[in-house]
């Protein structure tokens, strides 16, 4: 394993106000390094040796946190007109002006920066880098003056560092070093002698000119600081093509599903032909990047940098038959081919039929990429949850047992077995995910080996004509913490055409945070659910930008300030205290029904915003570090049919009816409310009703009604701060309610 070398940087505020953008570059780390040196005077021979040969290596890979705009604060600073006060210093704040905005970036503070360079094998590399890492322990700020920050260094092998990214709670961002988009300034050979030239020069700013009277004072700019722009994370070069017919171009040639992988050859060897003819000496080049293996036939460079050949099978309607009548040709930026060059060698790739000797299928770029948008590769592509269109071929740890035809009795498999083989593959699945240059949290992973769609097939029928066994492929479900954009294609076959999947467009009515610490013993509901709306709202706005509306979907609230009428339906958030979760629930959810084209709009912007959501601050009741998690409708307490629901926060009465005592007065109005909810009258059993000034009558309560109800149930004047929710059966979990 190459080694590796890693600086790790920590702010202590979670508050970071560098300008520029996010995250803070290399250069900025190796200024700050350069500083925090230099604080106690001149730099040393082997202090500037280290930090010219750290200017030397190649781009590092960075670790960033997730990072949210902090509120802005206006700062002021006094003018030059001490006159106006009789030249008093003591009188400065009575000509202050407001200057600037700062608005500093919030992140989680436990999270730190990494930067990570690959290193050279060799005695001067080990010595510079062990020098560096002692640099590292100097550094004290990081960005502005008032960023105080540690660091500290270390030499990692390369697996040690691949798994201390893979599970890294933040964005990583590896150099590209040729393509577009993301770019950080990184040090070059002469940045540390721009850096100290910068100093040096900060000493001689102010000269004067002139004598006497006509003397004049001359500010000069320090020089900037040389680095280098490199570009990080930059998108490969996309380009879709069309599979037209030989003797009519007008009309598609179509190719089978099942034999996706088929196609792919074909495709990648005639293109690797044209290549070989076109350019005979790149042969390795074009063996390494396009087959993915050295010119002797041995396996050869990095999965990175080769060209993938995604297979875009007909999908987007329910009567749409998945034949591939479209390939998507992807050159990534780290390929040792020119993408030009390999666009070149697809278009106008022909199939001859060997029986006739006609030209039965042409390969040409596609003018309609429409297409694109049934597999997220476009901007509103983004989508939590995927499924396989061709199966994903996964490790042999993840292969099922294979049974015998003739045996089938004999060697059935029980349900441990089936359950093992299920949770295998699942875990397969995280890692070829992580293959695959993904490391967003999952919050559900399904595998089958059944197609999710009526006209897809079955795993087993892609494996004729691969190298992977039939046991070896799965079909596979994957719901996503946050938002993923396409094409999206995983696992050991994803270079054969096996893995492509495709976002499903489905509203997301229920998002669930698991609470992993901070909660205090006692938390209120009420206040935990009325933080979550405001954190909620406020990531919302970031989102829509400071100068926009939040919607009442969010707020509750019309524009006025006044509630929110029965025509504007809005979130419910609730804290589910025997689970320990949050819960995010869209009206349409609640209400039973299908949500409008307004709130699926809504609902994916909440989706955007909730992305990277880890901690909440719930007042009293705690810190609280947060893990995106799934609800299954099925089986969940709080959303499984049931006859039988129990209180688990108190509910609320929303209109005390009079002249009867306190328990009638709750039961009544829990059975109005149920009706004006379209839930069937129950049978009700208060618990505990007591008034609360302020607040009013509340209480729990036991409902059955006479045929099992879909959940989630959330009655009463509080529902939409989490107040009246209801468990079903007797599954409750740690309600304060559930007695006898």
């Amino acid at each position: 394993m190459s080694p590796a070398f890693l600086i790790t940087v920590r702010i202590h505020d979670g508050r970071y106000h560098g300008a520029g953008d996010w995250p803070p570059s290399p250069a900025r780390l190796f200024q700050a390094l350069v500083a925090g040196v230099g604080l106690s005077g001149p730099l040393g021979e082997m202090e500037s040796q280290a930090l010219m040969w750290l200017e030397g290596c190649d781009p590092p890979v960075v670790g960033a946190p997730m990072m949210q705009d902090g509120q802005r604060v206006m700062f002021y600073m006094p003018n030059n007109d001490l006159d106006a006060v009789g030249g008093d210093p003591r009188r400065v704040a009575e000509v202050r002006t407001a200057k600037k905005f700062v608005r500093p970036r919030t992140f989680d503070a436990s999270v730190p920066f990494l930067y990570a360079w690959s290193l050279r094998e060799d005695s001067e590399s080990e010595r510079q880098s062990h020098a560096v890492c002692a640099l590292a322990e100097r550094l004290y700020q990081f960005g502005r003056g008032v960023d105080m920050a540690w660091a500290w260094g270390e030499v990692v092998d390369e697996a040690n560092l691949e798994a201390l990214l893979s599970t890294y709670p933040g964005m990583v961002l590896r150099p590209s070093h040729k393509g577009g988009g993301r770019t950080l300034a990184c040090p070059r050979p002469g940045s540390m002698a721009s850096v100290v030239a910068r100093y040096v020069a900060g000493d001689h700013r102010f000269s004067a000119q002139g004598l006497g009277k006509s003397a004049r004072q001359m500010f000069s700019q320090p020089p900037k600081p040389r680095f280098v722009q490199v570009p990080y994370d930059s998108p490969p070069s996309r380009r879709t093509y069309d599979l037209r017919d030989g003797t009519r171009e007008s009309n598609f040639s179509s190719w089978p599903l099942a034999q996706a992988s088929a196609l792919v050859r074909l495709l990648r060897d005639g293109a690797a032909a044209r290549l070989r003819r076109a350019l005979p000496d790149q042969i390795d080049h074009i063996e390494r990047g396009l087959i993915g293996r050295k010119a002797d036939g041995s396996d050869d460079g990095p999965a990175s940098g080769r060209v993938r050949i995604v297979p875009l099978p007909s999908i987007g309607h329910q009567h749409a038959d998945r034949l591939i009548r479209r390939v998507l040709v992807e050159v990534p930026t780290d390929c040792s081919l020119p993408a030009d060059d390999v666009h070149w060698a697809f278009s106008g790739l022909d199939r001859v039929d060997q029986d006739t000797g006609v030209v039965d299928s042409i390969v040409t770029p596609s003018v309609d990429e429409n297409m694109l948008a049934h597999y997220g590769a476009t901007d509103d592509g983004r989508s939590r949850v995927w499924r396989t269109v061709t199966p994903a071929a996964l490790p042999e740890s993840a292969k099922r047992r294979r049974i015998d035809p003739t045996r089938v009795a004999a060697e059935a498999k029980d349900g441990a077995e089936r359950v093992a083989e299920h949770a295998g593959a699942a875990a397969a699945i995280t890692q070829a995910l992580r293959h695959a240059g993904l490391r967003i949290g999952t919050e559900a992973i399904r595998v089958q080996r059944e197609p999710f769609d009526a006209r897809g097939l079955r795993a087993e029928a892609f494996a004729p004509g691969t190298r992977f066994a039939k046991e070896r492929l799965w079909h596979v479900e994957i719901t996503f913490s946050a938002p993923v954009t396409g094409p999206l294609v995983i696992g050991d076959g994803r270079f054969l055409g096996l893995g492509v999947m495709a976002p499903i467009v489905r509203a997301q009515g229920v998002h669930a945070l698991v609470i992993v610490g901070g909660l205090m013993a006692t938390p209120n509901a009420v206040e935990v659910a009325r933080s979550l709306r405001r954190a909620v709202m406020s990531r919302v706005q970031v989102v829509l930008g400071s100068r926009s509306t939040l919607p009442a979907y969010f707020t509750g609230h019309e524009r006025d300030g006044s509630p929110a009428r029965a025509t504007h339906p809005h979130l419910t958030f609730a804290f589910d205290p025997g689970a320990a979760r949050l819960l995010i629930v869209a009206p349409h959810v609640v209400d039973r029904r299908a949500p409008t084209r307004e709130e699926v709009a809504n609902l994916a912007l909440l989706d955007v915003a909730l992305a990277g959501f880890r901690d909440l601050r719930a007042g009293a009741s705690g810190l609280l570090a947060l893990r995106a998690s799934s609800v299954d409708a099925d089986a969940d307490p709080l959303f499984a049919a049931s006859r039988t629901w129990e209180s688990v926060t108190p509910y609320q009465v929303t209109r005390h009816t009079k002249q009867v005592g306190a328990a009638e007065a709750l039961s009544a109005d829990i059975r109005a409310e149920c009706r004006r909810s379209g839930l069937p009258e129950p049978r009700v059993t208060p618990r505990d009703p007591r008034g609360v000034p302020g607040v009013g009558l509340i209480g729990g309560a036991r409902l059955i009604f006479e045929v099992a109800v879909q959940g989630p149930i959330v009655l009463g004047q509080s529902r939409h701060f989490g107040g009246g929710l209801f468990s079903g059966d007797d599954a409750v979990r740690g309600g304060p309610w559930h007695r006898e």
